[in-house]
C-alpha cells in the first residue's frame, strides 16, 4: 500500500467523527439477544438515554405513542436483504428516518438513523413524513411512466375543524401524525403514501385484488387516545383508476379528479366513498356556479333571515323569535340551509353572514316591538357562528346595530356553542362580558351534548340555556332524556338562567316541558322558521287568540 492509499485509510474513530458531524448515527440490533447498539450522533436524535445499548421495550417505549406499531414492526426480524425504512419520532426529536438492511440469514439487522430533512429534502412533509403534495404529483408522474393498471386513493379526515377546536392544534397534530404512519404501515414498498392537504392523505397503488379504499379506510379509522382523549377518526374517500404508460394523463389531473370524488363522497355524510366519474365534472362546475351565485347573494340582498317562534310555555304567549339564515335564489328558489351553510364556510363568509344576520333581525325586531306593543318584552335570538366570537370589532358592531335599531337591553340574544367558549375560556369570558355590557343577551345552544359545559357555566354570563332537541324530541319515549331535559331545567333555574327547549314537536311534549318548569319552548309544533311577513301574521294571531297555536301530535 502506498503512503497516500494509508492516509485515506479509514478507522473506527474517523467514522464515528464523521456520523456525529452529520448528525447521524449507526444501529444494529441482534433479537436472539435483545440488544439494539447505537454509535454516533444519539443525543441530537434523542437516542441518548438508550445509547449505547438498550433492548426492544426500552427502544419502543422511548418511541412516540403513535409511532410506537412502527417501532415494533422495525424490530420483527425479517428475510436476509430485506430493507429497513421507517420514520420514527423519538421523544425529543424531530421525526427520523431508519434505514438499513437484515444481515445473516435475518439473524440481525443494522442500518443507519438520522434526521428526516437529511435524507429527504424537501419533499416531505413535515408533520408526517409522507410524501408532500407536490412530491406525490412527481412521484405519481414517475409510476405512470410504466405500463400497468393503477389505483390513486385519497381520504379526507373528517370534521377536523370541529377536532382542532375541542384538542387545540398540538394535540390534533399528533392525532394527524399517527393517521401518516398508520397510512405508511397499511402498505408495501409498491405504493407511495402521502399528506396533500391539511386533512388530506393520498396513496398511488398497482392495482391488485384487494380493494385500496378499503385498506385505506381501515389505516385512517383505526381509535386512538390522545392527551386523555378516545377518538375515533372517519374519512371521506375518493378514488380514480388509471392505466400506466405513454397515454397516462397529467398527475395534477388525476388528482384533481381523485379530489372530485372526495368531495362527492363528503356530499353523501361523513365516512363516504366514491370513484370519479365524468357525471362528478358537471356537479364540479354547479358548484363553481353556486359559489359565484353565494358571493353575489350577499350584495343582492338575497340572503335574508326567517324567524322561528319562541314561546312561553306558561302563558302560550310568542315570547320571541330565533332568526334562521334563508338564500331565496333568483332561479333555484329557496336553496336548503345544508346546502349553503357548508359552502359560505368554505367561502370564508361566515362573519359576513352573521354580521348581516344581526343587523336584518335587530332592524326588524324593532319594528315589530313598535307596531306590537302589547307582545310585550320580544326578543330575537340570532346563532354566532364558529369562531365568530373570537373575530376583532364583534363588541363595537353589536354595539353599533342595538343603538342604531333602537332595541333596549337584552332584545337581541346572541347564542354561541360550547366549542367557541373552550377553545380560550379565558377570552371567550372578557368577550361574552363585553356583549353583555354593550346590551346584548347571551344564550348557551345545544346545551347538554358537550362535557365541560358545567365546568363554566357559573362563571360565564349566560341569560339563557337551549336544550338540545334530541333530549326533548325523546323524552316522552326515553326515560334518560327526561332526566336529562328535567336536570337542566333545575339546573337553570338554581343558577337564575333561563331555559329554552328546542323539538317541541306536539302538545304532549309542551306538557312535559310544562310539568318540568322549563320556561320556552320552540319547535315545529308551533311552526317552522317562517319569512318575516308570515312571523308577524303568526304573533298579531297569536296576540289575538291569547296564545300560540300547537299541534296536538307530530305530522
Amino acid at each position: 500500500m502506498t503512503p497516500r492509499s494509508r492516509s485515506l485509510a479509514w478507522d473506527a474513530t474517523t467514522a464515528i467523527e464523521a456520523l456525529a458531524a452529520a448528525d447521524t448515527a449507526l444501529w444494529v440490533w441482534t433479537p436472539a439477544t435483545d440488544e439494539l447498539r447505537f454509535t454516533g450522533a444519539t443525543r441530537s436524535l434523542g437516542l441518548g438515554p438508550l445509547a449505547p445499548e438498550c433492548t426492544a421495550a426500552g427502544f419502543v417505549a422511548l418511541a412516540m405513542p403513535q409511532d410506537r406499531s412502527l417501532a415494533e414492526r422495525m424490530l420483527k426480524p425479517q428475510d436476509e436483504g430485506a430493507e429497513v425504512a421507517v420514520r420514527l419520532r423519538m421523544r425529543g426529536s424531530e421525526t427520523c428516518l431508519w434505514r438499513g438492511v437484515w444481515l445473516e440469514d435475518g439473524l440481525r439487522a443494522a442500518g443507519v438513523v438520522a434526521l428526516e430533512t437529511k435524507f429527504a429534502g424537501s419533499d416531505r412533509d413535515t408533520l408526517t413524513g409522507l410524501l408532500d403534495r407536490r412530491a406525490f404529483i412527481a412521484r405519481v408522474g414517475e409510476v405512470l411512466t410504466q405500463p400497468g393498471e393503477y389505483e390513486i386513493v385519497v381520504g379526507d379526515v373528517d370534521r377536523l375543524r370541529r377536532l382542532n377546536e375541542a384538542l387545540g392544534h398540538e394535540r390534533t397534530d399528533l392525532v394527524l401524525s399517527a393517521l401518516g404512519s398508520r397510512l405508511a404501515a397499511a402498505f408495501n414498498k409498491d405504493a407511495s403514501a402521502a399528506r396533500i392537504g391539511e386533512d388530506e392523505f393520498a396513496i398511488i397503488v398497482p392495482r391488485t385484488a384487494s380493494h385500496t379504499s378499503y385498506r385505506v379506510r381501515d389505516a385512517l379509522e383505526q381509535p386512538l387516545r390522545v392527551a386523555g382523549f378516545d377518538i375515533y377518526p372517519t374519512v371521506s374517500i375518493g378514488a380514480v383508476m388509471v392505466e400506466g404508460g405513454p397515454d397516462a394523463p397529467d398527475a395534477a389531473e388525476l388528482l384533481r379528479r381523485v379530489e372530485l370524488a372526495v368531495e362527492s363522497a363528503k356530499g353523501a355524510g361523513r365516512g363516504g366513498s366514491a370513484a370519479y366519474g365524468r357525471a362528478l365534472e358537471s356537479d364540479s362546475l354547479s358548484r363553481l356556479a353556486l359559489e359565484a351565485d353565494l358571493r353575489n347573494a350577499f350584495v343582492r340582498g338575497e340572503i335574508v333571515p326567517f324567524f322561528q317562534p319562541i314561546v312561553n310555555l306558561n302563558t302560550g304567549a310568542v315570547a320571541g323569535f330565533e332568526a334562521l339564515a334563508r338564500w331565496r335564489h333568483p332561479r333555484r328558489g329557496l336553496v336548503p340551509p345544508d346546502e349553503f351553510l357548508g359552502l359560505t364556510a368554505d367561502l370564508g363568509m361566515m362573519n359576513d353572514l352573521g354580521l348581516l344576520m344581526m343587523t336584518q333581525s335587530a332592524r326588524q325586531l324593532a319594528e315589530w316591538i313598535e307596531r306590537h306593543p302589547l307582545a310585550g318584552k320580544m326578543f330575537c335570538s340570532v346563532n354566532l357562528s364558529v369562531g365568530e366570537i373570537e373575530r376583532p370589532h364583534l363588541c363595537e358592531d353589536v354595539a353599533r346595530i342595538i343603538k342604531e335599531s333602537g332595541l333596549p337591553r337584552g332584545a337581541l340574544k346572541l347564542e354561541v356553542t360550547e366549542g367557541d367558549i373552550m377553545r380560550d375560556t379565558a377570552r371567550a369570558a372578557e368577550v361574552l362580558q363585553s356583549l353583555k355590557d354593550v346590551g346584548a343577551s347571551l344564550a348557551l345552544d345545544d346545551f347538554g351534548t358537550g362535557f365541560s359545559s358545567l365546568s363554566y357555566l357559573a362563571r360565564l354570563p349566560f341569560d339563557t340555556l337551549k336544550i338540545d332537541r334530541y333530549f326533548v324530541l325523546t323524552m316522552n319515549k326515553d326515560e334518560g332524556s327526561a332526566k336529562i331535559v328535567k336536570s337542566v331545567v333545575n339546573l337553570g333555574r338554581d343558577l337564575e338562567l333561563e331555559v329554552v327547549a328546542e323539538g317541541v314537536e306536539n302538545a304532549e311534549l309542551a306538557a312535559l316541558l310544562l310539568e318540568a318548569q322549563c320556561h320556552y319552548g320552540q319547535g315545529f309544533g308551533y311552526a317552522p322558521a317562517l319569512p318575516a311577513q308570515e312571523a308577524e301574521v303568526y304573533l298579531a294571531e297569536s296576540l289575538a287568540d291569547g296564545t300560540a297555536p300547537l299541534k296536538q301530535r307530530s305530522a
